[in-house]
């Protein structure tokens, strides 16, 4: 299944909230780890990493 929207990225953790203001959904954090994209549990959208240099970077530790 295609996702809704696809969201060029630069990092490996985002947050999405629907986008909207109101009409969106509660705010949540997402790590990709060692993949290329992901998809956020509430709207479907998919972050994919966009620069050429940002797919061989390591993913973060976190703490």
């Amino acid at each position: 299944m295609q996702p809704p929207e696809i969201i060029e990225v630069d990092s490996r953790e985002i947050a999405c909230d629907g986008g909207g203001g109101a009409l969106g959904h509660p705010r949540v954090f997402l790590n990709m780890g060692e993949k290329k994209e992901i998809d956020c549990p509430y709207c479907g959208r998919q972050f994919a990493l966009s620069a050429p240099g940002s797919a061989d970077a390591p993913a973060s530790a976190g703490h």
